[in-house]
């Protein structure tokens, strides 16, 4: 630390005493420094502060009316902040009980009157030099702290990003254009908001549905890429796909991938509990699961796949109401009939 930059220190001294401000500015003077402020009013002293605080307060501790201990309570929020901002108590009082309750109101260090003009100097550029290199402490931390943010923030966009690559792969083997995954989520999205799902799990629930087909990476291209029915051994290898996803998304401890690993797992599963791979029925199914199984089959029937065409959205609607309390639950078709009638639908098209 430069000692111009410590002598360039905006210093206030508080005083009731004139004569004795007068002394401590023509000492702080000879000595080079250049902002010294005085004044003989406790309250005052609280004014300075709020406009442009000093970085330093050198304060008489007995004075009449607001005494030195009534200005540190009332400078309290600086002094006795994070920012250390050093006061210097100017006393003849040697009593240890009154210097025990200075240095608990926020004093850094004191001076016994009459006092030594070196003592009175080396002790300002001390509690300065002090002061300063905690400032340059708080804004390495601050500049840390900034850096971890942005680094942490660029983790959780790669990792976000990698999973939406990851749904786009499995998505491929299905659709073309690799949107059926976005679709899905957007949809199951609005779906927990209308049948009042957290705000947080919503968002995590459109991050996690795009992932419901993982488990058909494990699948053989010769059975994704079939134009025609599959056959009953077609079909029991098909449904191994929610196993193999919930495999490959397991023993995460991050929120999103559990989500997802509960949705690869049971989105195939159906109300009524004829669905796989687990025969799962009614509110043993995860409500996620049960989101994204009306989402998914919602949008499979809406576009179209190598193996079917598409049907349109009334008539995809009305086989959806054909299956409400069988394959899906009723009070997730009526939100998704709310969101026809607000006109959503089309738009989630896509």
């Amino acid at each position: 630390m430069t000692r111009d930059r410590l002598l360039r220190a905006r210093i206030l001294a508080v005083d009731d005493q004139a004569p004795n401000l007068r002394l401590i500015e023509r000492l702080l003077g000879s000595a080079g420094f250049q902002s010294i402020q005085t004044t003989t009013s406790g309250r005052e002293a609280l004014a300075i502060f709020e406009q442009s605080p000093p970085d330093l307060i050198v304060l008489d501790l007995h004075m009449p009316e607001l005494d030195g201990f009534g200005v540190l309570e009332l400078l309290r929020p600086w002094v006795g902040g994070s920012a250390y901002l050093p006061a210097l108590v100017v006393t003849a009082d040697q009593d240890p009980v009154v210097r025990q309750r200075a240095l608990a109101l926020g004093a850094k260090d004191f001076l016994s009157k009459p006092f030594n003009r070196t003592e009175v100097v080396l002790r300002i550029l001390n509690l300065l030099e002090t002061r300063y290199l905690y400032l340059q402490l708080q804004e390495h931390k601050q500049a840390l702290e900034a850096t971890v943010r942005s680094r942490t923030r660029e983790l959780e966009l790669a990792r976000l990003e990698t999973l939406d690559r990851l749904a786009l792969a499995a998505d491929y083997r299905d659709d073309s254009t690799g949107a059926h995954t976005r679709r899905v989520g957007d949809l199951s999205a609005r779906l927990a908001e209308l049948t009042g799902v957290v705000e947080s799990q919503v968002e995590l629930l459109q991050r996690a549905a795009p992932l419901h087909d993982i488990g058909k990476v494990g699948l053989p291209d010769a059975l994704l890429l079939k134009a025609g029915p599959l056959d009953p051994e077609e079909v029991a290898v098909m449904q191994t796909h929610p196993r193999i996803g919930a495999r490959i998304l397991s023993r995460s401890r991050v929120g999103l991938l559990v989500l997802a690993e509960e949705i690869a797992a049971t989105h195939h599963e159906r109300w009524d509990g004829g669905g796989y791979p687990a025969g799962l029925s009614g509110d043993r199914i995860p409500i996620a699961g049960r989101i994204v199984a009306l989402a998914d089959s919602f949008d499979a029937m809406t576009h179209p796949r190598r193996y079917k065409p598409h049907v349109s959205l009334d008539e995809a609607l009305v086989e959806i109401e054909r299956e409400s309390g069988r394959h899906f639950e009723p009070r997730l078709v009526d939100a998704l009939f709310r969101l026809n009638d607000l006109g959503e639908l089309r738009r989630l098209l896509g």
